[in-house]
């Protein structure tokens, strides 16, 4: 079996030293759609390193490594074709603000490994810490089509009841064309979001958008329209990935206030579906909690 999930999750943690400066976190930035317009303040603080802060899903890339996706896919127990595996969802919590640079020690293991049948779900969990403390810990969820069927635990449901009522705010967010070629500079060099010849043998037409990317696309619309454009304001951000975005479509983000979560706290649901495609969903089950 490809996945040995005793051997995996027994694995010792695997601990390295990542660095990161403001040219990382403005291409990051960039790679989102950051800086349109170019000279709007409110862009300039994603843009000039002058006034720059940092949106709190840079953690997925941040010391420019692999993702948890493919880092997952490198642990003891696991030996899986790159081409059936797709990012399930993402789960990230944060324990501070992220500086603008830093160098810190980013420790990963299995947390998990789930049986769904026709599939598995490994967990790859990130800690992430410098001198003052922990910063920041990630989830990613991987999804590996064909591993399933061993009789392990099915894991727990992530599916959310949707949001009811009218959306608070909608907005639509456009994905250049070349935003895939610009976004995997920051470390998702995986050949689906690249090149057209691997993308049919994952079963795509042609090349699809990170993930990630839409993840952050969308990290960016709640704050800039919900939270002030206080990155600082969000605390954890955790997401489904339910299809697949091609460069060139529109994102179209629906967002809901939540209540009070305590202490003074909030949450935002949203929902992300891709316009040219009758509202095809994108992101679902997703929470922003903030403070």
């Amino acid at each position: 079996m490809p996945i040995d999930a005793a051997r995996a999750l027994a694995a010792d943690p695997r601990s390295g030293e990542i660095s990161w400066n403001t040219k990382d976190v403005q291409l990051y930035h960039l790679g989102l759609g950051a800086g349109t317009p170019a000279t709007d303040p409110d862009e300039l603080r994603y843009t000039l390193e002058s006034r720059l802060h940092v949106l709190p899903s840079f953690a997925t890339v941040a010391g420019n490594g692999s993702p948890g996706v493919i880092s997952g896919l490198s642990m003891p127990g696991v030996e899986v074709d790159l081409a059936r595996v797709l990012h399930g969802g993402q789960s990230l919590r944060l324990h501070r603000p992220i500086p603008a640079q830093g160098t810190a020690t980013s420790t990963g293991r299995i947390a998990a490994v789930y049986d769904k049948g026709k599939a598995a779900v490994l967990v790859m969990r990130t800690e992430v810490a410098d001198a003052d403390g922990p910063l920041w810990t990630n989830d990613a969820q991987i999804f590996v089509r064909g591993e399933g069927g061993w009789g392990g635990d099915r894991g727990p449901s992530a599916r959310l009841e949707p949001p009811t009522g009218e959306a608070d705010r909608v907005v639509e967010r456009a994905i250049r064309e070349d935003q895939a070629l610009l976004y995997r500079l920051s470390g998702d060099w995986n050949p689906l979001h690249a090149d057209p010849e691997f993308a049919k043998l994952a079963g795509f037409d042609r090349p699809i958008l990170h993930g990630l990317c839409t993840y952050g696309m969308t990290l960016k619309a709640v704050v800039d329209t919900l939270l002030d454009g206080d990155v600082t304001r969000v605390r954890s951000y955790d997401t489904r990935f339910a299809g697949v975005v091609f460069p060139g479509e529109t994102l179209r983000i629906r967002m809901w206030r939540q209540g009070d979560t305590g202490a003074g706290a909030g949450a935002v649901r949203v929902a992300v579906s891709a316009v040219e495609r009758d509202d095809a969903p994108v992101l679902a089950d997703t929470i922003v909690e903030h403070s």
